[in-house]
């Protein structure tokens, strides 16, 4: 999966927004949308991505270059931390991950601990 489609696709799921609302928010069908996420799929014009940025409430340079923090005010590591994903699925994981209560998240890891033993 390129960087971009899934920056694109952490984007839009952080803003937790549908492919079809991301898409009418943009002026573009849901098909669109589709493509931008998909490993091999089209890449947005930089109008599309400024304007992808600005309805998921992420940094600009942080979608188009994977640089700085993902969202504005964010510290450099919180952007850093989320590129470490290898594929999509890790990727849904970790900004799901991400969202738990503390005790929750001790809770995942234990049940992690199951399944890989």
């Amino acid at each position: 999966m390129s960087a971009l489609s899934i920056r694109i696709r952490k984007a839009r799921l952080s803003a937790r927004l549908s492919q079809a609302e991301l898409a009418r928010r943009v002026g573009v069908k849901r098909s669109a949308v589709t493509q931008w996420e998909h490993p091999f799929g089209t890449t947005p014009n930089m109008h599309h991505l400024l304007q992808i940025a600005v309805e998921a409430g992420v940094s600009a340079e942080w979608l188009a270059t994977a640089r700085g923090a993902m969202h504005p005010g964010d510290g450099p590591q919180d952007a850093e931390a989320g590129e470490h994903a290898h594929d999509e699925i890790e990727s849904d994981l970790l900004m799901r991950f991400r969202r738990l209560p503390a005790q929750k998240r001790r809770i995942a890891l234990r049940i992690l601990d199951a399944l890989a033993g």
